[in-house]
Parts: structure tokens; sequence; C-alpha cells
């Protein structure tokens, strides 16, 4: 049985979605990915993710200004 993570790490958010890692990271410094930041470790709640992606979806990713911003509001 996998267990299901609450938040990943920008690489296993990356394996997970299938968006490369330095996109992903792009998508955090520009706000659309809200995060918790530990020390230097940077998670993403997996909720968050799956709507950043069905909002997302058909979107340019590496297009900072085609991309929509999710938040945890919208999430919910």
């Amino acid at each position: 049985m996998t267990e299901t993570k609450i938040a990943m790490t920008i690489k296993e958010a990356s394996e997970y979605t299938g968006i490369g890692r330095n996109t992903m990271r792009n998508l955090v410094e520009w706000g659309k990915l809200p995060v918790l930041k530990i020390g230097r470790k940077v998670l993403i709640k997996s909720d968050i993710l799956e709507k950043f992606m069905e909002v997302n979806e058909g979107k340019n990713l590496r297009d900072k200004g085609d991309v929509k911003a999710v938040t945890r509001k919208s999430a919910v």
C-alpha cells in the first residue's frame, strides 16, 4: 500500500506532476504556488498542488503571465 504524503518537496512534486524541477521552482518564486518553508526546505501541500494542476490545465507553465496563482482560500 502506498502512503499519500500531505506535503512534498520540490523534487517530489516535480516527479509527481511531471513538471520539471526548474519550472516548479519558478512557479514557487513567482508566487503561483503557496509553500511551507522550513529552513531551506520548501514543501508544497498535495491538495494545493492538485488544485494548481486543475486551475492551470492547458496553460503554458513557463509563461508567468499565463499561469494562475492558487491560494489556500481557493483550494478549500
